[in-house]
């Protein structure tokens, strides 16, 4: 990751060299400037396996389908439905044809930043942004003897499973900007980044009726009068590097309005899940305001 971000500094600082750059005049922006940005994430879908509800994962669909509490609701919804036959005498007879191959809905981000100009073009960011993420998939369910399946989906059921989570992202970085003239400018940006993950919701449908498998009962299977313990985030936070492209159109001594597009290649940290293999690129596209008038 540190190489990524190291690369792309080197890159920038080479390229001041060789790239044509206008004189500098009031269209630049020296001293603290503040900007605010929105636009779309699109999350890697190998982040989103978390949600799977596999064995071993700290939330799994086992857990709740096998269990005392909730497992004859399931099956007798399923019967209830048409879904299932007498033939799957109980819920000991429903096992999982397929997993869940999960992505992440593309996610609205919102941020709030500040920019230190320093001449030349260069400067110093740092930047705050927020999303919500909905991983969802889809998984088969059947029973363990191949018969009962009514649906007209053949031998399984489709199931549904969905995740929630909240993300916040720090960026702390050198930004250099190019001026091909007063209006327009090229910026570069390169640097850390920072993630915080809480997971707020995790489910699983099948027969239209959702089912939460949040592990609240410490690992064990629920039953009739088990008690559960504080929901604890299964979230963490991660890190990892960026570089940005954006074209900017400058209102001189005012700020500017930028276009832009963000490559990050981050950990996205769920602990116990992806210790060993977790980051992944992820990618932002979005507008920005810039205000001059903030600096100092």
């Amino acid at each position: 990751m540190f190489s990524f971000a190291t690369l792309s500094v080197a890159v920038f600082i080479l390229s001041s060299f060789f790239f044509p750059i206008a004189a500098r005049s009031q269209n630049e922006s020296l001293g603290l400037a503040l900007s605010i940005d929105a636009g779309m994430l699109m999350p890697n879908a190998k982040q989103s396996c978390f949600y799977d509800g596999r064995p071993g994962r700290p939330n799994t669909i086992g857990r709740v389908l096998y269990s005392q509490a909730y497992g004859t609701d399931i099956w007798q919804n399923l019967k209830n439905g048409g879904y299932i036959t007498d033939a799957v005498g109980n819920y000991n007879n429903l096992q999982v044809d397929e997993w869940p191959t999960m992505y992440y809905k593309n996610a609205f981000q919102l941020g709030i930043g500040l920019r230190y100009g320093l001449g030349g073009g260069w400067g110093w960011l740092a930047r705050l942004d927020y999303s919500r993420l909905t991983a969802a998939g889809e998984w088969l369910l059947s029973s363990t003897n191949g018969t009962g399946i009514i649906s007209n989906q053949g031998r399984y059921v489709r199931c549904g499973m969905v995740g929630v989570e909240n993300r916040i992202m720090i960026d702390l970085g050198v930004t250099k900007q190019f001026f091909f003239d007063e209006n327009w400018a090229l910026g570069v940006e390169a640097g850390v980044n920072f993630n915080n993950t809480k997971v707020k919701e995790h489910k699983m449908e099948i027969a239209g009726t959702y089912y939460s498998i949040l592990d609240i009962w410490d690992g064990a299977s629920p039953y009739s009068g088990i008690g559960t313990y504080e929901y604890v985030n299964q979230g963490g936070l991660g890190y990892g590097g960026f570089g940005t492209l954006a074209v900017s159109y400058v209102i001189p001594g005012y700020g500017s309005l930028d276009v832009g597009y963000s490559c990050y290649y981050t950990q996205t940290h769920f602990p116990g899940f992806n210790d060993d293999d977790a980051f992944a690129p992820q990618h932002f596209i979005f507008v920005r305001a810039v205000m001059y008038n903030f600096l100092f």
